[in-house]
């Protein structure tokens, strides 16, 4: 790195690289071999960046990509709450350095939007440990501060594209790590209950019509709701429906 390391809390330990391929692959390699939670892997570029079902996550240098390890002593289902206390996370670190930047939504289920143009995504990728709980959580985070993707499938903006001077990606972190911090701790003290009322109050899309698109099936209705576990609640003809995975598109 060619400039000083950002100061994350205590119990975070910064791992940084000029260059990596991915660092989710990174941080699972070093979570497979021992490295503690709190563990974050930061790289100035990425040349092998990926998105949710292994889409390419364009990686120039500028923008924030990191990977955070975690242990969560808990089954997959309600480690997968984490995303979006990241969420939330990115949201108020994005805020604080760039209030200009005006409220970030968070978009179901692990996107952030600026001005509906998609700023950040979240990549969680875990492996199971003895009994019904995880071994490891890695949350891998893209911050697009100075460039964005011309041709993503969902449109996509950064915070110059925005208007708006963007922080160095050391400061994206740093602020990124604190303010993750403090909602994961909240998230373990009380329960998924605080970060559902959080994300729901800065919901892209709550309560309009939407496309959400599954492995075999295209939906579409309203978005009624994310339930206590999560999940999207879409409102069909049929009543409503529980979706666990899927992508989340505006309704045509």
């Amino acid at each position: 790195m060619t400039t000083s390391p950002p100061l994350l809390p205590a119990a975070y330990r910064l791992v940084s690289r000029e260059t990596l391929g991915s660092t989710n692959d990174e941080a699972t390699r070093l979570a497979r071999e021992g490295a503690a939670e709190g563990t974050v892997i930061w790289a100035v570029e990425q040349t092998a960046g990926r998105g949710r079902r292994g889409r390419p996550w364009s990686s120039p240098r500028g923008n924030l990509y990191a990977s955070l390890i975690l242990r969560p002593a808990c089954p997959p289902a309600r480690a997968a709450q984490l995303g979006f206390v990241v969420a939330l996370a990115i949201g108020d670190a994005l805020q604080e350095l760039v209030p200009s930047l005006g409220e970030p939504a968070c978009k179901w289920p692990n996107d952030v939007l600026v001005g509906g143009h998609k700023i950040a995504g979240i990549l969680l990728e875990s492996e199971i440990g003895e009994g019904e709980n995880l071994a490891f959580l890695v949350a891998g985070v893209g911050i697009n501060l100075v460039s964005a993707p011309p041709d993503a499938e969902y449109p996509a903006t950064s915070v110059v594209g925005a208007g708006c001077a963007p922080p160095t990606p050391g400061a994206m972190l740093a602020a990124l790590i604190r303010h993750f911090d403090a909602w994961a701790r909240r998230w373990r003290a009380e329960g998924f209950g605080p970060v559902r009322e959080a994300w729901r109050a800065c919901a892209a899309g709550l309560g309009e019509p939407i496309r959400v698109r599954l492995e075999t099936a295209i939906l579409q209705g309203r978005f009624a709701d994310i339930d206590q576990q999560g999940a999207l609640l879409l409102e069909t003809g049929g009543g409503l429906q529980r979706i666990s995975a899927g992508d989340v598109f505006p309704a045509r």
